[in-house]
């Protein structure tokens, strides 16, 4: 049967059978993603992360399916009407809506108005009609009449009702149905009456008709958003007539009295029984397309926000800009602890610029701090131009920060545990500190869905999103690596083979037993396994070593290569690492063995030529147009600069330095046509735009880069 998976797996996803057992086998084995594409290439065939998570995701739905199939043979059995044939072609199924077509016949079923006509005894009379092999159906009706079946016309309706639920209960009308609507289903939505007003965010939706398969992810959610909050009524129609014709096809023979009653209940099986079933299946098939691709694009947001650059090492001056309430101030050390807090008020209603400089003057000075991260929310655009004014001893740059998801940090069990007697503002301010720090060590901290990259991200299968987004985040966790002896729980918890459980661990013996020293180290805590520790050593990074591969990818596994070509170089592994030279004369086929292969050596090299290098690229500065500060102050075909905040299927948003966003469209993304805004711009990239329109009653700002030099 594992062949056998692994052979449907092969055909899907166009990957060569040998790689999809090699990785079915380490995933069987509970080896992690990240462990698996990065330390078993010689396993996989080179497979990256993308494709690992691909076979096992059809994995565990074939694991699903084969579950399903023991269920249903049970409860066939239960019935006794199990046969080898019928248990042949249960096990053979590796369709899930197959499996259910050829399940249905024999589901139990609530009180149908067929079960009704069987209690009646009307089922042989329906066996009959079905046949289609006699006439005088009313003389042959006669003989089932009863108390319950009190004429011709009762026992007849019975019938039909009986052949209408095996009409639908027939794969092949069900297949059929299917097809029409995979060809020729369109979505219709109309607006609720009453609800016009209330509901306007939703006036391009209010007569709408479009071939399902060309409804776009966007649109679709949006529409069935709509539906579920009162606002549109949605439906799924296919040509009824046609459809109709071929069920009739497919179970009508001839054109006697009997076809003709066939005919009737084929109608009524497919307007009573099919129909719905199958717009049902369509609906929830087009809502989980639509939910894939909005969850793809999320993920990929996600990956870019939480991939961007740090700043690094450096001490900050975190900024969370307000008016009535001021502007919480905090400073942060290298590692981002936090060393004071305060509040500045130079900005409305309160204007105290000379206590506001006094302030922050000192702290910079008092504090050695080399760079400022400012939020993005209410009062930024103000706290910025007083914060660039200001002068110092050193240079200090000034960041404008996301601020989306601080608020749900700030309140949260992790905050409150890491800075209980400090209220929200305190700890939101520190939160935007660390994104400028370190971004991706301080957004694990924070649901993905909050961080403010989505498309109708509470609207799609939460599920799905959990799983997207939790590998995501292992994913760039893992890319970048993690120092073991600075990184709080919630880093050490997306580490390959870790888990919330073990990085508590690992946090509480570094804080009763001081700062590891090696890898080596890791395995004196409590619970850590032969086995977690091979899928998390080569993440975890070690600087306080005396060993110069802890600080780097090089599994522990392959020290020993390492050890190997320093010795023959004539060197220590310090050495060789320092020394370009010495590698260069390396010829890695000489290391080839029975476990370690090409892939994994040339690995090996390029991490000797940068050990632990960070795959994020350089922080830079930026700055908005001072005379931009209102959407009132917009006018058509001015240039700004803005920042890439988000990106949809239907385009990008762009802040430009004021409340809100810009929408720059698919179709105005570039000179040339664009299939996938995402191909164009990323997450947080510096952009030029020009203003196409400005709707100041609905807030909206239409953008565009076409024409516009980057």
């Amino acid at each position: 049967m594992a062949d056998k998976i692994s052979e449907l797996i092969s055909q899907e996803l166009n990957i060569p059978l040998h790689q999809v057992a090699g990785t079915v086998g380490l995933l069987k084995d509970d080896n992690s993603i990240p462990f698996i594409s990065r330390y078993r290439k010689e396993v996989t065939g080179g497979l990256d992360e993308i494709a690992v998570q691909s076979v096992e995701a059809r994995l565990n739905y074939y694991h699903e399916l084969e579950k399903r199939k023991a269920t249903i043979i049970k409860s066939i059995e239960a019935q006794d009407k199990l046969t080898e044939e019928l248990s042949a072609r249960i096990l053979g199924c590796w369709d899930a809506n197959t499996l259910e077509d050829i399940y249905l016949p024999y589901k139990p079923k609530r009180r149908t108005r067929a079960e009704v006509a069987r209690e009646k005894g009307l089922e042989p009379l329906a066996k009959i009609i079905m046949a289609q092999r006699s006439d005088g159906i009313e003389r042959r009706a006669e003989q089932f009449l009863s108390d319950a079946v009190p004429d011709v016309e009762a026992a007849i309706a019975g019938a039909k009702d009986i052949i209408a639920e095996w009409i639908s209960e027939s794969e092949a009308v069900r297949n059929s149905v299917r097809r029409a609507f995979r060809h020729d289903a369109v979505l219709n939505s109309h607006f609720v009456k009453g609800k016009e007003i209330e509901g306007r965010n939703y006036e391009n939706y209010y007569d709408y008709s479009q071939p399902l398969r060309r409804v776009s992810s966007h649109q679709l959610l949006a529409i069935r958003r709509g539906e579920k909050e009162g606002f549109l009524k949605v439906g799924i129609s296919i040509n009824d007539d046609r459809a109709i014709d071929n069920i009739c096809r497919i179970v009508v023979r001839g054109h006697g009295e009997a076809a003709v009653l066939v005919e009737e209940a084929a109608e009524d099986s497919f307007k009573r029984l099919v129909k719905p079933s199958i717009e049902t299946e369509f609906a929830a098939l087009s809502k989980a397309k639509a939910d894939d691709e909005a969850i793809d694009m999320f993920a990929q947001n996600a990956r870019q926000l939480l991939f961007a650059p740090p700043l690094g090492h450096k001490r900050i001056l975190a900024v969370d800009p307000g008016f009535r309430t001021g502007c919480k101030v905090v400073c942060l050390d290298e590692n981002g602890n936090l060393l004071h807090h305060d509040v500045i008020y130079p900005t409305a209603p309160h204007y105290d610029i000379d206590g506001a400089t006094d302030t922050v003057c000192s702290l910079v000075e008092k504090y050695a701090i080399d760079a400022i991260s400012l939020g993005n929310g209410t009062a930024s655009r103000e706290t910025e131009r007083f914060l660039k004014r200001l002068r110092h001893g050193r240079k200090v740059d000034v960041y404008v920060v996301s601020e989306n998801g601080a608020s749900i940090y700030s309140a949260s069990k992790i905050a409150r545990d890491e800075f209980p007697d400090k209220d929200v503002t305190v700890r939101g301010a520190v939160s935007i500190g660390r994104r400028l720090l370190d971004p991706l060590a301080e957004l694990v901290k924070i649901d993905p869905k909050s961080i403010g990259v989505g498309q109708y991200q509470h609207d799609v299968d939460q599920n799905k999103l959990k799983e997207a987004l939790t590998f995501t985040v292992e994913s760039c966790v893992n890319s970048v690596g993690v120092n073991i002896n600075t990184a709080s729980k919630e880093l050490l918890t997306y580490v390959a083979g870790l888990g919330p459980a073990l990085a508590e661990k690992i946090v509480t013996y570094r804080a009763e037993n001081g700062e590891f020293h090696s890898r080596a180290d890791i395995m004196n805590v409590p619970k850590m396994g032969k086995k977690t520790f091979t899928q998390a050593a080569g993440f975890l990074r070690v600087p306080e070593s005396d060993n110069p591969l802890d600080n780097s990818a090089v599994h522990p596994e392959s020290y020993a290569i390492v050890k190997q070509m320093a010795h023959d170089c004539g060197c220590s592994v310090a050495e060789l690492m320092a020394d370009k030279a010495k590698r260069a004369t390396i010829d890695i086929k000489r290391y080839v063995s029975e476990k370690v292969g090409i892939p994994t050596l040339a690995d090996i090299m390029t991490e000797l030529d940068k050990p632990g290098r960070d795959p994020r690229s350089e922080i830079e500065t930026f700055e908005f147009d001072d005379a931009i500060n209102d959407i009132k102050d917009l006018r058509k075909d001015m240039e700004l600069n803005g920042k890439v905040t988000n990106i949809t299927k239907f385009g990008a948003f762009v802040d430009i330095g004021i409340h809100e966003n810009g929408l720059v469209h698919i179709s105005h993304l570039s000179d040339r046509r664009v299939s996938d805004p995402s191909r164009v711009v990323t997450i947080g990239q510096h952009v030029r735009v020009r203003v196409l329109e400005v709707d100041l009653d609905r807030k909206r700002i239409s953008l565009s880069m076409k024409g516009v030099k980057q």
